[in-house]
């Protein structure tokens, strides 16, 4: 069989042409160099110049099959040359959503904040993992350092946590720990012998609860779902029912997960009396604030979390109202037995040695059910450092007024009906286009009204003037969300929406 090592004759075989001197770097070195700095301006010429300019578009709206031709997504065997490529580059900029655009509406997270995103780039550049101190000593004691800063805005003097890939994720993290706490024995022995566990949780929390339930094996059945008041917040009367109903069928209660800040209306849980019944029937309370944690900044409004220092978990996403960028979420704990490691700790000793020159428990590693986790935390510190608490309070407070101001233009324009006054930044409400106008009582009125935030929203995307969100929910027919909390926004952007919003829908 043939090799490429020197014959005994000293001499050499072809070298193929792949194969390059181990002694030299590949040469594919410098041209990455040049093709990543050429990249660089592409982002900043695109993307955040562009990309945050309201005289550009939201989105250029292709069909997928159009999109994949002009992408040439195909994947060769041979590479192609720098000049092309820097088009596919252009291309992937060009044809992606816009998501810090000032006229962004459409999902909970916007906008773009400089000292974050160089943040974002550091620790790209940097690469490396979240796991021990040697491999990564700056960012082990930042993200501690941030943790220490979010217990104390929650309200506890001490702590424990962890940056975790979402909220979802978060909350998963919170139902594995309560059920660990109550039955440490979970861990070796799996679900064999354990009795029937119960969650509780509010008709319009996230899904990733009944997600998580799923995940662990507790099973979606045992989510037993709280009845909401018309603002959407957890009634704990109802709470406190299905409790004892669920004891008395032989279930074994074991946590609530309240929400501060719903996904659709942005509806805050009474966090002060659920506390008070998950202490009376001793459970692990958790608290979902993967949107509405931001409001424990501002003075004016973290009153919408009285109660939260109560809770034993809470679930905080920055890369939300805060623009910290995605991904950037943390699981807080009010533990300080190091319940966070006993529970998911496999002790690996090629990692986690425990003869290390430095302490050892500066390696979090064994804190995660991951062995790969992303340095989330540097973006938020960098941000944090730069604008500070009062920065942020002013960055919290300013969405709430942009959401006020959008309520009060509403309520003077005709077609535009509110779901309710919104509590949080989540303005809910029908467009009815001059068409549907007085005919409500008509027997097709609710699926006549139930196609116009569709359609509206095609037409904004294929002209790529703006994006909002719509949904169903219960048995009320699609309506819009907007949220508006992205610090590039101004009134003149809120404005904008309601005239886009009538321009778009008068010719139904």
């Amino acid at each position: 069989m043939a090799n490429n090592f020197p014959s005994s004759s000293g001499t050499q075989p072809k070298e193929p042409a792949l194969l390059h001197d181990l002694n030299e770097p590949l040469i594919e070195h410098a041209e990455g160099q040049l093709f990543l700095t050429e990249t660089f301006k592409i982002i900043l010429e695109e993307v955040l110049c562009k990309g945050t300019d309201v005289k550009e578009k939201v989105c250029e709206w292709k069909e997928p099959e159009e999109l994949a031709v002009l992408l040439d997504l195909e994947l060769r065997d041979t590479g192609e040359p720098q000049g092309k490529l820097l088009k596919r580059v252009k291309d992937v900029a060009k044809y992606s959503i816009k998501t810090s655009h000032p006229r962004f509406f459409n999902q909970l997270f916007a906008g773009v904040d400089y000292h974050s995103m160089a943040g974002r780039f550091l620790t790209e550049a940097l690469n490396t993992n979240l796991y021990t101190y040697e491999i990564a000593p700056v960012f082990v004691l930042v993200e501690a350092e941030v943790l220490r800063g979010m217990h104390r805005l929650v309200g506890w003097t001490e702590g424990d946590g962890i940056f975790c890939p979402g909220g979802s994720i978060s909350n998963m993290y919170a139902m594995n720990l309560a059920r660990y706490q109550l039955f440490p024995e979970i861990k070796s022995r799996g679900l064999w012998g354990l009795p029937r566990l119960t969650i509780f949780t509010s008709a319009e929390s996230h899904y990733s609860v009944k997600k998580g339930a799923a995940l662990l094996g507790i099973g979606t059945d045992h989510v037993i779902l709280v009845k909401v008041d018309d603002g959407g917040r957890m009634i704990p009367e109802d709470l406190e029912e299905k409790i004892k109903l669920a004891k008395s069928e032989g279930s074994v209660p074991f946590l609530v997960s309240c929400t501060s800040g719903t996904t659709v209306k942005g509806a805050f849980d009474p966090l002060d009396h659920i506390a008070n019944l998950c202490e009376k029937y001793m459970l692990w309370m958790h608290v979902d604030a993967a949107w509405g944690g931001s409001v424990l900044f501002s003075s004016k409004h973290r009153h919408l979390m009285k109660g939260v220092d109560r809770a034993n978990s809470v679930a905080w996403n920055p890369h939300k109202m805060l623009v910290a960028g995605l991904q950037c979420s943390a699981l807080l704990l009010r533990d300080t037995t190091n319940l966070l490691k006993r529970c998911h700790s496999a002790s690996a000793t090629y990692l986690f040695q425990q003869d290390k020159f430095y302490d050892v428990n500066l390696d979090t590693g064994d804190k995660s059910v991951q062995c790969s986790r992303k340095v989330d935390c540097l973006k938020l510190w960098l941000m944090w450092k730069a604008v500070g608490s009062a920065g942020l309070e002013a960055r919290v407070d300013k969405a709430f007024i942009h959401a006020r101001y959008l309520v009060e233009q509403m309520k003077k324009r005709e077609g535009f009906h509110l779901l309710g006054e919104p509590e949080f930044v989540n303005v809910c409400f029908w467009y009815i286009p001059p068409s549907l106008r007085g005919k409500e009582e008509n027997a097709d009125y609710q699926e006549q009204l139930s196609k116009v935030a569709p359609l509206i929203k095609e037409r904004m995307m294929k002209e790529g003037t703006m994006m909002v969100g719509y949904q169903p929910q219960e048995n009320r027919v699609n309506f819009f969300r907007v949220v508006a909390f992205s610090p590039l926004i101004s009134q003149k952007d809120m404005d904008f929406f309601l005239n886009e919003i009538e321009r778009l829908g008068k010719n139904m």
